[in-house]
């Protein structure tokens, strides 16, 4: 079931084809499906979501069902076991206090001549966040993506999640979601799923309200829907099926690399579990490990299928080579079980997330570390980055200059503004120094609570 390879040519196609494994011909039918979902909601707004909820999550709800009750808020407390709201409430801990280390602190420099250059930092106005649902339940991803959100300054924090199929639970938000929203301080959640969530959430309905940025894991239509309503509205990325590499070494124990590969294999069937690793023993003894924890796996059919398909095991010549083909393959989740992970960590380069040492479990990351587990997949860690507070805001660049400021660089505004035919740009510059009596503001004074952000934090630099 899970392959051995120890070509590292052949190991180089599989990784590639590991990664490119959501590029099929059946996302274009899908990609086609999604636009009509898209554009019928734009239209037809809270009627299309009840159509589609009842196509899609065979619920039929009403108008009034669509967001969830207070009551219903309240009730489940009482349907969550104190051990679990325990756990939720340290995650969200741990995770809020990660989160308040990354914000961003606005900053302005006084340069030579008057010249005030900086950048401010601001929240979003509304985010919606998915969380998926249907036959589960995640509220690690509700307090992955409503804490930074929070965190940010985000006012007004939307949750969209699919109604329950379980028998006897028909239409329900599973009450571990519900909690985990009340903890991380959101309060407005709708009862929707898929493609018609994304599209409520873009574009606004009689009841949904239209945000800025939305972020969150789906499935494939809801990763289509969020790519074609990307500058509508912001998006923190397309995730796609989760995946995790290991590089681990003789020093490493075989079970607990077969329990992490599973952990993630058991997420989907195209979840991809790989290894890379200098030793045969150690590789042989983790193919054994797989086999026995998967004899009485809960998930066994659907993990079995994940680890058939994209499961893979690489003998390599040494951690170096180990290094360069995890590079190019930039996992979402990196776990370095060798001797010295730090040492080796400074050949890694692209990874969404990194796991050092063998006490580190990648699952100690989806839950209560403290960094998102929201992160990029198929090989867009090359170029992008976990979800974070940075996700939910944005940043103005502040200009101010002087009358000796402008006059020094006027010349050079003009020119080049003739240059490109746009005259009434050197007009601007030009008008300001043939004037007289000018009336010249002075410069900013340092900056302080009246002009900034919301928790008036500054970096104030003078400028060489």
């Amino acid at each position: 079931m899970l392959r051995i390879i120890t070509q590292r040519a052949e190991a180089e196609a599989e990784l590639r084809r590991i990664c490119d494994r959501t590029h099929d011909e059946q996302v274009v039918h899908k990609e086609a499906t999604v636009r009509e979902v898209l554009q019928t909601v734009k239209r037809r707004g809270d009627w299309a979501l009840l159509h589609y909820t009842e196509e899609f999550d065979q619920q039929r709800l009403s108008v009034e069902e669509l967001r969830v009750s207070g009551a219903e808020l309240e009730a489940a407390y009482h349907l969550v076991p104190k051990e679990l709201v325990d756990a939720i409430q340290l995650a969200a801990s741990q995770i809020e206090a990660f989160q308040r280390q990354r914000v961003p602190k606005s900053w302005v420099q006084f340069g030579d001549r008057g010249v005030v250059l900086g950048k401010r930092y601001t929240p979003v106005d509304r985010a919606g966040l998915y969380v998926p649902g249907g036959l589960a339940a995640y509220p690690s991803t509700v307090l992955m993506n409503a804490i930074p959100a929070k965190v940010a300054g985000v006012k007004r924090i939307v949750i969209a999640t699919p109604p329950s199929r379980e028998p006897g639970r028909e239409k329900a938000v599973n009450p571990a979601v519900l909690v985990a929203a009340q903890v991380a301080g959101v309060h407005e959640i709708y009862r929707i799923g898929g493609a018609q969530a994304i599209a409520a959430l873009a574009y606004g309905t009689e009841t949904v309200p239209k945000v800025d940025v939305i972020a969150g894991p789906g499935n494939v239509y809801v990763t289509l829907a969020k790519k074609l309503v990307y500058g509508t509205v912001g998006i923190d990325s397309l995730a796609g099926p989760s995946e995790v590499l290991v590089i681990a070494d003789e020093t490493a124990h075989p079970r607990h690399i077969a329990a992490d590969l599973l952990a993630q294999a058991e997420h989907d069937t195209l979840a991809a579990a790989i290894l890379l690793t200098p030793s045969l023993s150690l590789a042989e003894q983790v193919v054994a490990a797989v086999k026995q924890q998967l004899e009485d796996h809960p998930r066994r059919t659907l993990t079995e299928k994940a680890i058939a398909n994209y499961g893979l095991v690489v003998i390599v010549d040494s951690l170096e080579t180990a290094a360069a083909l995890s590079n190019d393959f930039a996992p979402e989740h990196l776990e370095l079980e060798v001797e010295d992970p730090w040492e080796l960590l400074q050949q890694i380069r692209h990874a969404g997330a990194i796991f050092l040492g063998q006490s580190t479990p990648e699952a100690v990351g989806d839950y209560v570390a403290g960094p998102s587990h929201t992160l990029p997949t198929s090989g867009a860690a090359r170029y992008a980055s976990a979800l974070g507070v940075e996700t939910f805001m944005k940043h103005s660049s502040l200009v101010q200059y002087s009358p000796q400021a402008l006059e020094q660089v006027s010349k050079a505004v003009i020119t080049l503004a003739t240059a490109e035919g746009l005259a009434s740009h050197a007009e601007s510059v030009r008008v300001r120094m043939q004037a007289e009596g000018r009336g010249w503001p002075s410069p900013l004074s340092p900056p302080g609570r009246e002009l900034g952000t919301e928790s008036g934090e500054w970096r104030v630099e003078s400028g060489e």
